[in-house]
């Protein structure tokens, strides 16, 4: 296991991008099931699964696949038959820790995913509240982000679905300028990116991107040159998404409720700004805190979440530059818009509102990007993560 203190595309990139989503997501009849992870301790048990026929985008209710504490984020392995959850807790086992929860994804006597899960195990996330998990491109390690802990770790996955000890531990070390915020280091996002060399941790408390090159055969993070991208003090990024080219990456900032465009160099793994765009009105004058961020899978559109002006922000993406032009923003039929995705088709986007305990469900407008309510809204108790998977 390597430990550090803070350290501080080509067409082959674009090329594993393709492959992994096409591996995870594909579906030649436009079935899926649709998992939602959930905050517990009020009227959520755990993880809940759906049907979703992306030709008529009916949702069908499965009821909750499996009854664990606070699954906030999820990861589905590229076989489809394992699914992971953090445990976004600060005590698990007595320790200061949130947990990694592995499960298989059941399935019937015709070898088809029934929506239930059954535990393998548990281990300890390494940070308390752990709130992102990711898988590298191989599908062998899942990268975690500890949020309190200010912490970012790399779990082997083995080929029987079961998680292991951490191949890599990182913690974070530092603060910024919101003192109520930003008061120590919170790792909110990790992934490799789009070729697999390098891993990128986006930390809200230092208002960095850090960059460690990766190693796929060892699961290990080192120190990259440069070692991060500094933003703005108190802009407090959260999550970050690449364009499909690989050469663009977008990060929603949460404190200032804006989001970057970065050019990226895959020769170097280095990261540099270009544009900051606001995702709200102008006159808008109450308190927001933007969450998540999606580029559709066409590469035209980026799609940006409003929690207290309770929207999705739409922007068009410039096909050359990269840099972004406001849509439009649309309201979530909800609040606390926590988080949403974009259906594998790319024609609906699904919105899980936290403190209305929903999802509602948009059409994508392909030529502009603008969504349009079907009408279809789910209950669904304090909802956080949605991920999609193919049936076969």
């Amino acid at each position: 296991m390597t430990t550090f203190c803070r350290l501080c595309l080509p067409s082959l990139a674009l090329l594993f991008s393709l492959v992994s989503v096409a591996a995870a997501k594909d579906s030649p009849n436009n079935k899926y099931l649709l998992f939602v992870g959930t905050y517990t301790g009020k009227e959520s048990k755990g993880i809940y699964a759906y049907r979703f026929d992306a030709a008529s985008s009916e949702l069908t209710p499965l009821g909750i696949a499996a009854e664990t504490t606070n699954p906030s984020f999820l990861a589905i392995d590229p076989s489809r038959h394992f699914l992971y959850a953090v445990n976004e807790v600060q005590d698990y086992k007595g320790g200061n820790s949130g947990a990694v929860s592995a499960f298989a994804i059941e399935r019937d006597t015709g070898d088809r995913p029934t929506g239930k899960l059954s535990l393998l195990n548990q281990v300890a996330s390494r940070g308390a509240d752990p709130c992102y998990i990711a898988f590298d491109k191989t599908g062998k390690y899942a990268l975690v982000a500890n949020y309190t802990g200010g912490s970012v770790a790399v779990f082997p996955v083995r080929a029987d679905g079961h998680i292991g000890e951490p191949s890599a531990f990182i913690q974070h070390v530092g603060s910024s300028a919101n003192k109520e915020r930003q008061q120590g280091p919170h790792a909110h996002w990790i992934e490799t990116t789009p070729d697999n060399r390098f891993a990128i941790a986006v930390d809200l408390g230092l208002d960095e991107l850090l960059v460690y090159r990766f190693d796929a055969k060892a699961g290990s993070l080192t120190a990259n040159n440069p070692p991060y991208t500094k933003l703005d003090p108190g802009t407090g990024p959260r999550h970050l998404a690449f364009h499909p080219n690989g050469q663009f990456a977008y990060v929603v900032n949460e404190l200032q409720s804006t989001i970057t465009t970065l050019t990226y160099d895959a020769s170097r793994g280095a990261l540099h700004t270009m544009q900051t765009i606001s995702t709200l009105p102008k006159d808008f004058s109450g308190s927001n805190d933007t969450a998540e961020i999606q580029v559709h899978p066409s590469g035209k559109f980026l799609f940006a979440s409003n929690r207290g002006h309770d929207s999705i922000a739409v922007f068009s993406i410039d096909n050359h530059a990269g840099t972004l032009t406001l849509v439009d923003r649309f309201s979530t039929q909800g609040k606390t818009p926590r988080s949403f995705e974009i259906d594998p088709t790319g024609q609906f986007l699904l919105v899980a509102n936290q403190d209305t305990n929903n999802i509602a469900v948009f059409r994508i407008d392909p030529s502009s990007g603008r969504l349009t309510a079907t009408n279809q809204t789910l209950h669904v108790p304090s909802p956080v993560c949605l991920k999609f998977m193919a049936v076969e």
